[in-house]
C-alpha cells in the first residue's frame, strides 16, 4: 500500500544562475505564457494520490503570483540554504500529516508526474531508506545536451550513479560515469530528475545537520543525505521519449517551450 503524501514546490528569488526564475515565463503549444512556477504547480496537480500541493517559498513576489494563479503558499525561513530545508521548515506549520513529504524541485516543469507513485511506493516498500529520487536513462540527445553546456561552461543537469540494488553512490553536476570517447553512445548515463521522496523524520534529521563539504562543493543538496549514511534510493527508467531538461540557464528557455509544444502542454 502506498503511503499518503503531499507535494511541496520549493522556489526561491535568489537563483545564483537564474535570478527571479521561478517568474520567469514558458509558453506552451498554445502560445500562452506561463510563470515557470505555475507550470511546476501544474505538474504536481496532475500527480494520482496526490493528499495536496503547496508551494513552500520566502519571497512575497513568488507568493503573490501563486496566490493569482490559484495555489497554496507556505511561507519558510529565508536562512533556509535549498530545497530539502525549505521543505523541512515548510513542515512546522504546514496543516498536512502525510505520511511522505514529497519535494518536486521548481525548475523542472518536464518531470513525469507518474514517477511520483513510483518513489512513494519504494518508500513505503523498503524501511531502510530515508529518501528516494528518480534517474532516466539518457538518450543521445539528453546526453548531448550534457556534454555541450559543460563545455561552454554551463551546468545542463546532475547525473547519478548508483549501486545493484539501485541505492545512490554520489550524484554529481559532472557527467558521471567516466565516458571514454568510444563508449559515450553505449554508456549508461542517467540524468538526475528533480524529484525527492522524503520520511518526516529524514527530513527533520537532514535539517538538523550540517551541510557536508561534499554537498557545499557541488551545490547539490542531496548529498547531504549520503554523508550521513542516510540510504538514497533510485528509482529509474529508459528514455521517455523526450528530454525532461530543467531550467538551470535562460538558454533553456527555448529548449523547453519547443518540448512543451511538441508535447501538446498548454
Amino acid at each position: 500500500m502506498v503511503a499518503d503524501f503531499a507535494v511541496l514546490i520549493p522556489a526561491r528569488f535568489a537563483s545564483t544562475r537564474y535570478p527571479g526564475k521561478p517568474l520567469a515565463t514558458l509558453r506552451g503549444a498554445t502560445g500562452i505564457a506561463k510563470t515557470l512556477v505555475q507550470r511546476s504547480w501544474e505538474c504536481a496537480s496532475g500527480i494520482e494520490g496526490c493528499r495536496g500541493v503547496w508551494v513552500a517559498t520566502d519571497d512575497e513576489r513568488i507568493a503573490a503570483e501563486v496566490e493569482r494563479f490559484g495555489g497554496q503558499v507556505v511561507m519558510t525561513s529565508p536562512e533556509c540554504a535549498n530545497g530539502t530545508e525549505r521543505c523541512a521548515d515548510a513542515l512546522r506549520t504546514l496543516d498536512c500529516d502525510a505520511d511522505v513529504i514529497v519535494n518536486l524541485q521548481g525548475d523542472a516543469p518536464l518531470t513525469p508526474a507518474w514517477m511520483v507513485p513510483q518513489l512513494v511506493e519504494r518508500l513505503t516498500d523498503d524501511p531502510q531508506l530515508a529518501m528516494t529520487t528518480a534517474a532516466i536513462r539518457c538518450n543521445a540527445t539528453m546526453l548531448e545536451h550534457l556534454q555541450t553546456d559543460e563545455a561552454a561552461g554551463r551546468v545542463g543537469g546532475t547525473t547519478a550513479v548508483f549501486d545493484r540494488h539501485q541505492r545512490a553512490l554520489y550524484f554529481s553536476k559532472r557527467i558521471i560515469p567516466y565516458l571514454p570517447a568510444d563508449a559515450r553512445n553505449q554508456a549508461p548515463v542517467f540524468l538526475h530528475l528533480g524529484v525527492y521522496a522524503y520520511r518526516r523524520a529524514a527530513l527533520r534529521d537532514y535539517a538538523a545537520a550540517e551541510p557536508s563539504v561534499l554537498e557545499q562543493s557541488e551545490g547539490l543538496e542531496q548529498l547531504r543525505f549520503l554523508d550521513l549514511g542516510l540510504p538514497v534510493g533510485v528509482c529509474t527508467a529508459e528514455p521517455l521519449g523526450w528530454d525532461p531538461i530543467e531550467l538551470n540557464n535562460p538558454s533553456d528557455v527555448p529548449v523547453i517551450e519547443r518540448l512543451l509544444a511538441a508535447r501538446g502542454i498548454a
